[in-house]
Order: C-alpha cells, then structure tokens, then sequence
C-alpha cells in the first residue's frame, strides 16, 4: 500500500497523532485572515519552489537551514538550474517584491500563508512539510512599523483565546556594522573555551557565532553568562530606535521581556527581533517569531543585477512568521476550538420525490448562503435519515410524497427529536432558523 511521506502529513476532518482536523484549521485561518484584514494587510500568494541561491543568500550559507534543511534538486533546463521547496518565506515575498517593481511609489503590506519545507527529524508540531502565516511589511525604518506588527500578532492572541499563555519578548540586533563588532568580541571571549562548548556550538564558532547565544546546552550557557552583551555595541540610532518601540508596545498596554540573547537563525535580520514563547507545549517553544530585515531587498536587488561589487539601494522592512501546526497544539492545550459538524441543514427525500429534493436543496442554498445544507443519495428514508442523525445538522428537512402535495416540508431538530410541519418557505427566512 502507498503512504504518505515521512514528515508529510495529511489533514483530515478526523484528527490524527499528527494532525488537529480540517475544521479547526479553516476556525484558524479564518480568524488568523479577519485580524490582518483589519490592519490592511493584503495577501499574495507565492510559488512553492525558488531558485535555491535565493535561499542561500538570504537566509545565509551558514544556517542550520541551508547547510542541513532544505530540500534542493535541480531541473530539467539546459544547463539545469537549483531550485528549492521554500523553507521559509521572506524570501519568496522580498523577490516578489523587486520582481515586480511593487515598491515603485507604494510601501506594500503582504501577507501570505502555505506549506513550507524542511529536512529535519519530524517531532510533535515540527514536520518536513509543515505550514506558516507570514506577514511582510515595506518601506517605512520607523519603529512604528515594528509596533504595528507585534500588535498585530498579539489581537491575534486575543481573538485566539491564548493571549494569557504567551509571552513576548524582544531583542535589538542593532546595524551590522554594530554586530559584526559584537560578533569578534564574542569569538574573542569564546575561542579559548571552545572545548568546553557543545559540539553545535564549536561548529559555529567559525560560521555562525552569534546563534551560540540560543545553545539549549546547560554547560554552554554557563559559559556565556560572563560573555560581552550585544546591547554594549548598539548605536545611539539603534537604541533609539529600540527605546521607541519599547515605549509603544508600553502604550498598547503589550507586556514584553528583554531577552538579550534572542537572535534569531537567519542573517538578514536587523535591529528589531521578536518571539512569543509559551511553556505549554513542553519546553519553551517558539510560536511566533520575526524581526526588521532593512538590508535585505539590497542583497536580493544585487543578486538580481549579477554586479555584487555594487550594492543596490535597499528598502526598510519588517516581517514575521507563525507555525501553524504548533498554533493548534497550543490552542488544543488552552482554548480548544469550538467542534462543528459538516452541515447545518440535512435534507432527506423520498425515492419518489428526489427530484423535488433536490430542486428544494439547491434553492435553499441560493435564498440562504448562510447555510450549509447537505443531501445523501436518493437511498430509503430510513437509511437517510441514518446519515443525518451522523451528520451533525441542527436540523433534518423531510420530504415525501405528503408533504410534496401540500407545498410543505417536516422539520425535525435533531437536538431534542421534536418534529414539525412548516411551510415549504419556512427556512427561507432567518427569523425562524439562523446559525452563528
């Protein structure tokens, strides 16, 4: 028999050891897409697959994601090109952005959300094909812009039912002028003591120090208690600017923790990074996690134009992303979504009068969208009547030859077993029967 790949999982309405079900991802989405309609973000939708210099030089050669997760082959051109399932999506948008001149006279706020793709040991909320909101936001270095997005996340919280179980806490990486100092000074402090460092650790002493400071090892952090901190290297601008979004986050009435070691794993980020972290989900995980990447559409500009000896003009940014697989175990552990059935309405007709049924179905659905109303095939009344006692409606139409002769419908509500006869109009007007 065929199955799914390790690591890619399907979603069903039943729920699964991996999988919450398709109702509560839709309660997820839908509530996720009203908060950033409310901000007046807008949404784009992005290819799955990129060229896979993209990735690595956005993201960073000597990211665990680019050295070990990413899903890279290449096609069938001549010469054959590297592409890449997309790991993340900052990217993705960022090339979408230049490639289409989209910041020409505007300042763009994206959202978008879908699979995204890694290689890594699949585990409880983290899967090789596993699914992300992110949200993108152009064209203004204000701290404002960075306020607006924790915002943003953090009425998601609220309208989610787990702001209480959610902790926010943020960073400033300042310029990279400014952590390329701090960068040398931590190697400095570090080198000596490498080999008492975790051996991830010693790896990316040389490649990636910087993400040493987010070592889960005991005996790593020990070491780095007495290690120079990144706030000594920040800029007057830089702390500025960290005091600005600190002092809105205080207007909003938005509680936030200074971390100094939060980093973050990719390279293209800037001054301004955040996570919101629970410990309902075992150890403290990461739900949400983003950051100010002002240097990045530079980069990408100048890998487009192929001439890196000539660094084009860049554009202020700020973005974020949410795993969703991990959003709906922390919702199940705390605000579990409300179960709905299939349908509201179950409309059962005799053999005899199936056409009938149908006719009455289908204009039904056209006089009331609101509803969702579901008919089984034209089988006995009793088997019927079987699937809408299954299907979870609030109400079961009956049709028969009776009721086809005086233009009416029974209705029986499936909650108490009380039956009655209506007119054939009766569910036409919501004043006799709505749903939420």
């Amino acid at each position: 028999m065929i199955k799914s790949i390790k690591g890619f999982n399907d979603i069903l309405q039943v729920p699964t050891e991996v999988s919450r079900p398709s109702s509560e991802w839709r309660q997820l989405e839908h509530t996720l897409a009203n908060v950033l309609d409310r901000f007046g973000f807008e949404q784009i939708r992005l290819p799955i697959v990129e060229e896979t210099q993209l990735f690595a030089r956005a993201i960073g050669d000597a990211t665990d994601i680019v050295e070990k997760e990413m899903f890279s082959f290449t096609d069938k051109s001549d010469p054959p090109t590297p592409i890449t399932l997309r790991p993340e999506g900052t990217a993705g948008a960022v090339r979408a952005v230049i490639e289409h001149n989209l910041l020409r006279g505007d300042a763009p706020k994206l959202w978008y959300m879908g699979p995204m793709f890694r290689y890594e040991q699949p585990q409880k909320g983290r899967y090789r094909q596993f699914h992300q909101l992110g949200v993108e936001s152009f064209g203004s270095e204000l701290p404002d812009a960075d306020a607006e997005l924790i915002a943003m996340t953090y009425m998601m919280w609220q309208d989610l039912g787990i702001d209480h179980e959610l902790t926010l806490q943020i960073n400033s990486l300042g310029e990279p002028e400014e952590r390329s100092a701090y960068r040398q000074a931590l190697v400095d402090y570090l080198t000596d003591k490498k080999a008492d460092l975790d051996a991830d650790s010693q790896r990316r002493l040389s490649t990636n120090p910087l993400r040493i400071l987010d070592s889960k090892d005991s005996k790593t952090q020990a070491i780095l208690a007495d290690a120079p901190m990144l706030s000594d290297f920040l800029g007057a601008d830089s702390q500025e600017h960290f005091a600005k979004v600190q002092q809105y986050l205080t207007v909003l009435g938005i509680d936030y923790e200074i971390n100094p070691k939060l980093v973050r794993g990719l390279d293209y980020y800037n001054k301004t990074v955040f996570e919101w972290v629970t410990d309902k989900l075992g150890a403290q995980a990461t739900v949400c996690a983003g950051g100010r990447y002002d240097g990045l559409i530079g980069q990408l500009k100048t890998l487009k134009q192929g001439d890196t000896k000539k660094p084009a003009q860049s554009a202020p940014a700020i973005g974020f992303a949410m795993g969703l697989e991990r959003l709906l175990l922390l919702i199940q552990a705390i605000e579990p979504f409300a179960q709905t059935s299939a349908c509201d309405v179950f409309i059962v007709a005799h053999p005899d009068v199936y056409t009938s049924g149908l006719k009455y179905a289908q204009s039904l659905r056209k006089e009331r969208p609101d509803l969702r109303v579901k008919m089984s095939s034209a089988t006995s009344l009793k088997s019927q009547m079987k699937k809408a006692d299954k299907s979870g409606a609030d109400l079961t139409v009956i049709l028969a030859q009776d009721e086809i002769a005086n233009q009416q419908v029974s209705i029986k509500h499936m909650q108490t077993g009380e039956q009655t006869t209506q007119p054939d109009s009766w569910l036409y007007s919501v004043d006799n029967f709505s749903v939420k």
